[in-house]
């Protein structure tokens, strides 16, 4: 190999380090508070509440408003996943997605408890999506300081593991996936292998792994007006919708730092004694109060269309699918414009290259006596590579 052929590889090789260095990803997440951000989201159950959920939450000045929806383990149908990111980029409105398992094959009253494998496969599935922003919202899982969340025993120490663990597996796929740690039941008593208050879950985890709270980037809150779902907007306890805050002073003296709150869960029960009327009174009261925290990235009440199923009385529309007094209220609370970090992939080669792969050209040519067979993509690699294998 002459100097000359010596410098062309010497200069491909500097040519390829740039072209991977300057493809990265956009790693670190972006702090959501430090931009303009419409705090205002719905609880939705099928991706295909998208437009309806966009109609409550991207009104009256607001947009990109927060979606929070679950995914189970046995639904990771790629198709209908980037369909739900493609429609929520569309119409402006930003995941938060909560992982789930399925229900207990041999105890239908509990979900299962999941495993590390369970972790690497969302991992896996969640990070092969084209999100619609920068920031990757997961939670990880669902009122774990109930036995009936975790398999049937709450066990803040395997909890702690598999967020530790969850921390690890999403960042190792991508540095944009911001994670939440489980909302908590604040309702639940200290019941022997049932229920454990959500204060005590929290110092127990951090007994487990000292520190684990330093791991996370926020965390998810489930604030409802307990006991019965039913307190008023004005009742200050750790039961009630301020439950976040004291949720918020007591994780970040364990983390030694302020992690922004995501309410992904809250709402009034509506029963003989609080109607639609009175619920609304109480939303407004909440968002110009309690919900007014400064710390609070999302509110997304549960839930937008319950449908016929065990929810009807939170649902903030009917079974016909009409809004109710307290949808109304939220619709029409002024709102701001959020600004998120806006993942721009339409026309990026790189994007287009993986899901819609260019066609392979075959071509050969001779060197020494020599047949040598290339794969390119354009004419211009076959060119690049001649010129680079010195080859008229």
């Amino acid at each position: 190999m002459n100097i000359f052929n010596l410098n062309k590889i010497i200069f491909f090789l500097f040519f390829v380090m740039m072209f991977v260095s300057s493809n990265q990803k956009a790693y670190g997440i972006t702090d959501p508070l430090s931009l303009p951000n419409n705090k205002f989201g719905v609880h939705i159950l099928s991706p295909d509440e998208l437009l309806d959920a966009a109609k409550l939450i991207n009104t009256s000045g607001g947009d990109w408003g927060y979606v929070t929806i679950p995914i189970q383990a046995s639904d990771k149908n790629i198709v209908k996943w980037q369909s739900f990111m493609d429609e929520a980029k569309k119409l402006h409105l930003i995941p938060i997605i909560r992982l789930a398992t399925n229900g207990d094959y041999f105890n239908t009253a509990v979900w299962q408890k999941p495993s590390n494998e369970d972790i690497l496969d969302f991992a896996n599935f969640l990070n092969s999506l084209v999100w619609p922003t920068q920031n990757k919202y997961i939670i990880i899982f669902n009122e774990v300081n109930r036995g009936d969340e975790w398999g049937g025993v709450p066990d803040p120490a395997d909890y702690a593991h598999i967020l530790s663990y969850s921390v690890s597996i999403f960042k190792s796929r991508d540095q944009n996936f911001y994670i939440l740690s489980s909302g908590m039941d604040n309702a639940a008593a200290n019941v022997p292998r049932k229920f454990i208050n959500q204060y005590i879950f929290f110092r127990l985890m951090d007994q487990a792994i000292p520190g684990i709270f330093n791991q996370i980037d926020g965390i998810s809150s489930h604030p409802y007006p307990n006991p019965g779902f039913s307190q008023s907007p004005l009742v200050d306890t750790e039961k009630s919708i301020f439950s976040f805050k004291y949720e918020k002073q007591l994780i970040n003296s364990l983390a030694n730092k302020k992690l922004p709150i995501f309410i992904t869960e809250t709402g009034w029960q509506q029963n003989a004694n609080l109607n639609d009327t009175l619920l609304a009174q109480f939303y407004k009261s909440a968002f110009d109060s309690a919900w007014s925290d400064s710390s609070i990235v999302a509110i997304t009440p549960f839930l937008l269309r319950a449908g016929a199923g065990a929810f009807t009385q939170f649902s903030l529309l009917d079974l016909q699918g009409n809004p109710t007094e307290r949808y109304n209220t939220i619709k029409n609370y002024p709102k701001i414009k959020g600004f998120p970090v806006v993942l721009k992939t339409k026309g990026v080669l790189g994007d287009e290259i993986i899901r819609y792969p260019l066609p392979v050209k075959r071509f050969s040519f001779y060197e020494n006596h020599k047949n040598i067979d290339v794969y390119s993509k354009t004419n211009a690699g076959k060119l690049f590579l001649k010129w680079l294998l010195n080859v008229r």
